[in-house]
């Protein structure tokens, strides 16, 4: 049965696996990974890329370790300010648990609207399993699923704009493979994701709306080569719904270029197009994301 995000439950059992996890944590992280195989943190915190999660775990822990990350995230376009806080924990190579802070400064909608705040607020809980399979080292993909629970800060501007619900749940599947010998003798890591949303841009102008109110499977992909130990580059691609006659919502797209000095620091700079935004259209613009593993 497919979990309701009124159940005043939710929450508390996804603390409730927070704490599970912390107190199964046995020892930190050893760096027993390849580097940059951990990803980095996706804005809405899962290990990934910076728009789409991939089935690995956060960090660098292996079976018996526990690793953390913590990152920071802001995307400048034409028109918006797009900040993300996030924070995640894997255990045992196995579990992944997520948290975000996601904020979207309007800039110059909020007075061509007359909007009564300049900004959205979200806050995401996101948890993850590793299914079967290995990134490396077995013949099939790494497959993992994973859940994002979103629940806006103030509902007022969504629901003016024909939004249904303030708070909803994402599913995944991801599928993640890394090759050794990829592209040219380059290492290549492939990565495919499944998932089953009613969030209007990502759940920051609220879930469902007037043109659909259901589910949809939306596809999302990521390509990295690495083209050195340290540095990789690479595409991503994010389907999108379009829930809301407000405004029409695109698909999502970025290049980026991610630069791994070791197992504890990470950054990312993107350049990413979002298409049309609450009708705004040709949002594009730079994206920044450093990261801490430990």
């Amino acid at each position: 049965m497919i979990l309701k995000s009124k159940n005043p439950k939710l929450k508390l059992g996804i603390l409730c696996l927070f704490v599970v996890a912390l107190l199964s944590v046995h020892c930190r992280a050893d760096g027993s990974k390849i580097l940059a195989t951990g990803g980095v943190t996706q804005v809405e915190g899962a290990a990934g890329g910076g728009l789409v999660p991939w089935a690995v775990i956060a960090g660098y822990a292996q079976e018996g370790e526990t690793g953390f990350t913590l990152a920071k995230s802001k995307l400048n376009t034409d028109d918006f300010v797009f900040d993300v806080s996030g924070f995640a924990m894997g255990v045992n190579n196995r579990f992944e648990f997520s948290y975000a802070k996601q904020r979207l400064e309007l800039g110059p909608l909020q007075a061509a609207l007359s909007l009564p705040v300049n900004e959205l607020k979200q806050e995401v809980f996101g948890v993850k399993a590793k299914l079967f399979g290995d990134l490396i080292y077995d013949a099939s993909p790494q497959f993992s699923f994973g859940a994002q629970y979103k629940k806006l800060d103030d509902f007022t501007i969504p629901e003016i704009a024909g939004a249904a619900e303030s708070d909803g749940i994402d599913y995944y599947l991801s599928a993640s493979k890394f090759w050794l010998e990829g592209l040219s003798g380059y290492p290549l890591l492939m990565n495919l994701t499944l998932r089953s949303s009613n969030a209007n841009q990502l759940g920051l102008m609220g879930f469902g709306g007037d043109l659909n109110n259901s589910r949809e499977l939306l596809w999302e992909f990521n390509s990295s080569v690495f083209i050195t130990r340290n540095w990789v580059v690479g595409y991503e691609f994010r389907q999108k719904p379009n829930n809301l006659s407000f405004a029409k919502e695109d698909h999502w797209q970025d290049i980026y270029l991610a630069w791994f000095y070791d197992q504890s620091i990470a950054s990312v700079l993107s350049y990413v197009d979002l298409g049309s935004v609450a009708g705004l259209e040709e949002q594009q613009g730079l994206y920044l994301s450093l990261q801490a593993s430990f």
